[in-house]
């Protein structure tokens, strides 16, 4: 279904109606795109334990009229704005030990039912950071929305009722236990009181309080009040890439963001079939997302650096075609929003658990469940991504932001889908810049991704020389094309290809949004 929204002076898009309306709801009152994006999360936090949630983490990219402050860590500022990155992805604690992993005979970090592969969560310091920068509003009043449908009750959506099932039954879950069907009503008094915390003492009311302590309790050593006292959130230079004429923006390592850029770059110097010619259109994209991702296990950590030089852009794109590299893919829970005011500031914010509701942990004093993000760290001895404390793991999650040639804001856009997020993403954003479909049509379009495996596990495996499955969702038509180029293709009927949304600044300063059908609930709102 293809539904763009157009606003003249702001809009939200989210997963759910109900925190899309949080975010206008701010915008009205006078606040800014970042408290309309944090007052939409929040209330995510709450009815969307199974994507996000505030034991979570976060990045978000912000775009900004004015001139960045000497020595801030923004990007070059252009006449038409700077571009920011937040990345608010929490570190290993105190307690962790490869070592003993490996002693206990584990080649990958443990996926589920270990605290060990639960970082402490940035989510909070992401907001509080976002806020601090570009907040207009007080934080009681943003969390207003949320802290109501915690207490007082929300639907639940018809993608919450069949996953509360799988943890209704675990110790900290009794808010889930009675979901069984869309419409449930479903209360969380402990996320309200945690966000009441936050609003009322900022990051100690979570970190030092009933959260915090309940989380030492929980991970029995592997936490120290230090690490809980220790800020997640940092502001740090995006990355960015030309391609279609425009600069497309990223998180940098420990985010796979420069995968977006990277296969953007690939890209821009091939030869793009036209949109007539839609399997040699995905031909093309697949081959250039395989030359950019192959390699991601070994190459990303927190540290990385020139992954996006115009040498290794070349040296990649000689590479497409190949079929004996290793490929990326792997289903996600996560949810992406994005807000732009009336004043021109946009804020590309992804916000996540990992896989669905994260580790299957919950915190026992609030009952906010934790995520499992640890798994992309590496228990091989001496890799740049192995276990340790206060390390970050590498990230999927790629929010994504587009500037004209002048500096101003073009689009803000992100996904959810795990691994495959900068797949999407390189599909919805050649849409839009390259053959330029509205929001509406690139963002509901039919997708492809290279086939999933058990979760974040697939950087690891290599296809051999037939090259990777290609999945298709449901109406692309593209099999036999794909087939004949070469390429393995399954169509997966029913498959999840993400959670898309995105909001592009047109020429004359009216916004056009789009919010994902596949998201069932979701909402592209404007004012």
């Amino acid at each position: 279904m293809r539904n763009t929204r157009y606003a003249p002076s702001g809009m939200v898009c989210t997963i759910d109606h109900l925190a899309s309306a949080a975010g206008v709801t701010a915008l009205d009152r006078g606040g800014s795109a970042a408290d309309a994006a944090i007052a939409a999360n929040a209330v995510l936090a709450v009815t969307s334990p199974h994507m996000c949630g505030l034991g979570g983490d976060l990045f978000a990219l912000v775009h900004d009229r004015s001139a960045p402050p000497p020595g801030d860590g923004a990007a070059e500022g252009a006449p038409g704005g700077t571009v920011r990155a937040l990345n608010a992805s929490g570190r290993a604690g105190s307690g962790a030990d490869a070592g003993r992993l490996r002693g206990e005979g584990h080649r990958l970090m443990p996926h589920r039912l270990d605290v060990r592969s639960v970082p402490v969560p940035g989510c909070v310091d992401g907001w509080l950071a976002l806020h601090a920068r570009y907040g207009r509003l007080p934080l009681a009043e943003l969390f207003a929305p949320a802290i109501r449908l915690a207490r007082d009750g929300f639907p639940a959506s018809p993608l919450l009722a069949p996953m509360a099932r799988d943890v209704a039954d675990r110790p900290g879950a009794a808010d889930l236990a009675g979901v069984r069907t869309a419409g449930d009503r479903v209360r969380r008094p402990g996320v309200a009181r945690a966000l009441e915390a936050v609003a009322a003492d900022g990051r100690a009311g979570f970190y030092l309080g009933e959260f915090g302590e309940g989380l030492l309790e929980l991970g029995a050593g592997e936490y120290t009040r230090a690490d809980l006292e220790r800020a997640q959130a940092d502001w740090v230079e995006p990355l960015r890439v030309r391609a279609f004429g425009h600069d497309v923006w990223s998180a940098p390592p420990n985010s796979q963001g420069y995968l977006l850029l990277l296969s953007l770059g690939i890209l821009d110097g091939l030869d793009l079939p036209p949109s007539t010619a839609p399997a040699a259109w995905a031909h093309v994209l697949a081959e250039s997302a395989r030359a950019a991702a192959h390699d991601r296990v070994a190459v990303l950590h927190e540290h990385a650096t020139g992954l996006l030089s115009p040498a290794e852009i070349e040296r990649r794109r000689a590479s497409a075609g190949r079929r004996d590299l290793p490929v990326p893919a792997a289903d996600g829970d996560t949810t992406y929003l994005c807000a732009v005011d009336g004043d021109g500031l946009g804020v590309s914010l992804i916000q996540s658990n990992a896989s669905g509701f994260g580790s299957y942990l919950f915190e026992p004093r609030t009952g906010i469940n934790l995520h499992n993000r640890g798994i992309g760290f590496s228990l091989e001895p001496g890799h740049p991504a192995e276990y340790g404390p206060g390390r970050r793991p590498p990230h999927t999650l790629t929010p994504a932001l587009v500037t004209r040639p002048d500096g101003s804001l073009r689009a803000v856009a992100g996904t959810m889908g795990g691994d495959a997020q900068p797949q999407i993403l390189l599909q919805v954003l050649t849409r839009l810049l390259r053959y330029g479909q509205d929001p509406g049509a690139a963002i509901a379009a039919p997708r492809w991704r290279f086939g999933s495996g058990t979760g974040f596990d697939t950087w690891r495996r290599a296809d051999g020389a037939e090259g990777a499955v290609v999945e298709l969702e449901d109406g692309t038509g593209w099999q036999d094309g794909l087939a004949a180029l070469g390429h393995r293709v399954s169509p997966v009927p029913g498959g999840a290809f993400g959670h898309a949304h995105l909001i592009e600044v047109l020429p004359d300063g009216m916004l056009a949004g789009a919010a994902d059908p596949r998201s069932l609930t979701g909402a592209a709102i404007g004012r």
